[in-house]
């Protein structure tokens, strides 16, 4: 068993945010010392490890909840989990989608803009939005 320092080096996690996941039980409140300072497991620090690469990939807390209970009753339910994957990745073509509206929007504006002007073309634009 380990302290919650430790806890953080080997998952990469930091401190505050282990107490967060705790605080809002996307993980499991872990074993407590004597002198009531957390204590975890290699298990503990696999899930916090599982936890990390999830919102690492953009995944929500709540899908991250869903796979982490999904591992912890032992069934790998890989379709469930292929779903909620097939869903993050929707919703990320959505955001390109969106980002690239973005882009070309900010391209309009800024073709406008030529240096030695008295007023800013875009700023005008922005204005008459």
């Amino acid at each position: 068993m380990i302290a919650i320092g430790e806890a953080s080096r080997q998952s990469g996690v930091g401190i505050e945010t282990i107490r967060y996941y705790e605080r809002e039980g996307i993980v499991p409140k872990p074993a407590r010392a004597a002198n009531n300072r957390r204590l975890y497991s290699a298990r503990d620090v696999g899930r916090l490890r599982l936890l990390k690469r999830c919102r690492a990939l953009g995944f929500s807390l709540a899908d991250v909840k869903t796979m982490l209970d999904l591992a912890e009753q032992g069934s790998d339910d890989c379709p469930a989990v292929k779903v909620l994957a097939e869903e993050h990745i929707a919703e990320v073509h959505r955001k390109i989608a969106e980002l690239e509206r973005l882009e070309a929007a900010l391209q309009e504006l800024t073709r406008n803009c030529a240096s030695g002007n008295v007023s800013c073309p875009m700023l005008a634009e922005l204005q008459d939005a």
